[in-house]
């Protein structure tokens, strides 16, 4: 039996693992440093509090749990020994037979990495909840703020990045401020919040055919969304964002203009693109290393010599995942390699609510159709019934009532005692305890010493921070 390890949970790595999971020839070992599987396509959502992070994300034991040649590992890969034939990883060093890497990409600030803080991208969970905390403070806190600049500069919005993922959140944040927050505040108007999309090209959806760009970006001006294309951004700050000699003072920005390949392809002896992509061979392997195969965004695949590599979507990936698994299952029982064949699905953006815009080969469609299209094709593409029905429910209700249920503003601070009693007790109220010894500040009682239970959760605290310290 040959040992398959597989490192990525994403739609590349989970179809590779389904069509090799129930073949007596193959162990399988499918690793992520998370324990679930992310659609991406719906992260916007997310971001955009239209849908829960749980709705879009499957626990990956889950999916695997009736086939028993498939064991699923949570770890981060630490290095690649290829001559060895071994992954050294948190979690100590897997031998395989074949490895196929499937890490996917992130978002890349092309040497800006600094803007991040200001600027996040859209490629996990946590990103998202962080940019929905973004968005929904950003109208909270102008509804308390009595300066008129301060109040205009929370509600600009900047999207840099004119891809199918900048004009999703543009339209979102559009259609979010117009309909669902227009009657929630007293003292602004969310009608008038500024959006701006920023595209360093001459239009936005440069992969679409023109007209139907210029179809999408109408539907964004009527959404209220201006668009600034041959703009390149020079700086991101917590002021706001330089785009050429302009400034736009701003307190949210998101960044959606370029991604990158997962690092962990530096350590691949192959030739890499300029968006550190792995070049691979027709059977989507190494020409150095046959048993190593490179799929989904980490590769850079073209199938000629003239064409242009494939685009990091979920049916490339998809598509790659299941050849990697049918040319493994060849190898090893003697067959012939084939090469790999892309059948193009075609590409598809929504702006908005039932607006959105497809294109496969001749095919152009705009506006509903295209949406209900857009509809189908997500909700099928979801792993897992429930979440199927979920987000069926979940956008009928929105689309009916024009709420989104999913607008909770998460703070990462998580403390119930530490955090609380050092911000809230007053200066001339107890004591903290002295540096060296551990202990947190609590708030004393009127004319006598903090109340025992939360004295004694306070020391108990600061006890296993000391003893945690001591035996790290």
């Amino acid at each position: 039996m040959k040992t398959v390890l597989i490192v990525g949970g994403g739609f590349a790595g989970i179809n590779c693992a389904r069509v090799l999971a129930g073949s007596p020839q193959v162990s399988v070992c499918l690793m992520d440093r998370r324990n679930y599987h992310l659609f991406q396509p719906l992260l916007y959502q997310v971001a955009m509090a239209g849908l829960s992070p749980a709705d879009i994300a499957s626990p990956i034991r889950g999916l695997f749990a009736g086939s028993e040649n498939v064991r699923v590992v949570q770890a981060e890969v630490t290095a690649l020994a290829l001559p060895e034939r071994q992954v050294r990883t948190s979690a100590g060093s897997f031998d395989y037979d074949y490895l196929v890497l499937a890490a996917g990409a992130q978002h890349s600030y092309f040497g800006n990495e600094q803007w991040e803080e200001h600027a996040p991208g859209l490629k996990s969970l946590e990103q998202a909840t962080e940019i929905r905390r973004r968005v929904l403070s950003a109208f909270e806190r102008a509804e308390c703020e009595p300066d008129p600049a301060r109040r205009r500069a929370l509600l600009t919005f900047v999207v840099i990045g004119g891809g199918p993922t900048g004009v999703e959140l543009a339209g979102a944040i559009g259609e979010m401020t117009r309909f669902t927050l227009a009657r929630d505040f007293r003292s602004i108007d969310p009608q008038l919040t500024r959006i701006i999309l920023v595209e360093a090209g001459p239009r936005i959806l440069p992969s679409f055919d023109p007209a139907l760009a210029s179809q999408a970006a109408r539907e964004l001006e009527r959404l209220g969304v201006q668009l600034w294309v041959n703009g390149r951004v020079s700086e991101i700050n917590a002021t706001g964002v330089h785009v050429g000699e302009d400034h736009l003072a701003c307190h949210t920005v998101i960044w959606a203009a370029g991604v990158q390949a997962s690092l962990l392809g530096a350590g691949v002896p192959a030739g890499k693109d300029p968006q550190g992509r792995v070049v691979v061979g027709s059977d989507l392997a190494l020409e150095a290393d046959p048993r190593v195969f490179v799929i989904g965004d980490q590769a850079h695949f073209r199938t000629g010599a003239t064409a242009r590599p494939l685009p990091g979507v979920a049916s490339v990936a998809i598509q790659q995942g299941r050849h990697a698994a049918q040319v493994i299952l060849a190898d090893i029982a003697g067959r012939p390699r084939l090469p790999f064949r892309f059948r193009d699905k075609g590409q598809l953006a929504t702006i908005g609510r039932r607006r959105a815009v497809l294109q496969r080969g001749r095919l152009r469609l705009a506006g509903s159709l295209a949406w209900l299209l857009w509809l189908f094709v997500h909700i099928y593409f979801l792993v897992g019934f429930r979440n199927r029905v979920i987000v069926l429910m979940q956008w009928c209700w929105s689309y009916l009532t024009f709420s989104r249920g999913a607008r909770l503003i998460v703070e990462k601070q998580w403390h119930s005692y530490r955090a609380a009693t050092l911000r809230d007790a007053p200066a001339d109220s107890g004591r903290a305890a002295p540096a060296d010894s551990g202990r947190a500040a609590v708030p004393a009682a009127p004319g006598g010493p903090a109340p025992s239970s939360l004295r004694f959760v306070a020391e108990r605290t600061a006890e296993n921070e000391s003893g945690a310290r001591r035996s790290a």
